[in-house]
């Protein structure tokens, strides 16, 4: 049996500890090798020709799109399965000649669905496609600097003092007598947005929902889903009063679909 000549690419060394180890787990991948960095990666994918290279998004000097790039135009018939810290739903819009993508902790049922990917492809082809399209680069280069203007903390005013909080943690935002409280667990305070829409942008729009035109709020932090009058829907959160957010009538549907109500 032919085994899957793998590269790994990632800064970080924990990552690629973890890629290596649940590559091991699979008899017919064998990891050929692992770089730290883009230009480590571009000289090992020369070297070593491998047939998948797990290749992380952001790196220093050379990004993951950098080290694509370079491979289209070098005409590597390797296999590119990006790893990122990216939600599924925007990158789903440019998942074009990519393999797959993995997001961050990797979860070895996805990486399973990727290798099988990889495997179906090269049984297929004989001559794989370039990993992606330039086309398809360019969409992803223009997500991820969209994404690097938003915040992973956000300050709360509690009181008089400010407190960061992990924007992850944030359960929903809301413009009550035009300030903008925020709750983040137990937390209560305030933004110093001066809207909604300011703090929007700041916010990734695949997680922070505005489902009523005074509340943003978190998906990953809705604890439950109250059918209301006419087919719309109180959503009750995950802070620690159970807080009752209206969906208003034009995002009634896109949370129907998003849920498969």
């Amino acid at each position: 049996m032919m085994k899957l000549q793998a590269l790994v690419v990632d800064d970080e060394q924990l990552a690629r500890d973890e890629l290596v180890y649940l590559l091991q787990q699979h008899d017919d991948v064998e990891v050929a090798g692992v770089a730290a960095n883009g230009i480590e990666a571009l000289g090992l994918a020369e070297d070593l020709e491998p047939d998948l290279i797990l290749l992380d998004i952001q790196m220093p000097q050379l990004t993951g799109f950098d080290v694509a790039r370079q491979l289209v135009a070098r005409g590597s018939r390797a296999e590119v399965v990006f790893v990122t810290a990216y939600d599924r739903y925007a990158l789903e819009a440019f998942e074009v000649d990519a393999v797959d993508y993995l997001l961050k902790p990797v979860d070895p049922a996805r990486l399973d669905q990727a290798l099988a990917r990889v495997r179906r492809r090269a049984a297929d082809a004989p001559a794989p496609a370039p990993a992606l399209s330039n086309e398809a680069l360019e969409h992803l280069v223009k997500l991820v600097t969209e994404r690097q203007h938003r915040r992973d903390q956000l300050a709360v005013k509690v009181g008089e003092r400010y407190l960061l909080v992990a924007v992850e943690e944030v359960v929903y935002a809301s413009l009550v007598d035009d300030t903008i409280v925020v709750v983040a667990g137990a937390l209560h305070g305030t933004s110093n947005c001066r809207t909604l829409d300011e703090l929007q942008e700041q916010l990734d729009p695949a997680v922070f929902w505005r489902v009523h035109r005074s509340h943003l709020v978190n998906i990953n932090k809705i604890k439950e889903i109250v059918p209301w009058f006419s087919r719309n829907y109180i959503l009750r959160m995950k802070d620690a009063k159970a807080t009752e957010i209206p969906v208003s009538r034009a995002q009634t549907k896109r949370l129907r679909e998003y849920l498969h109500l």
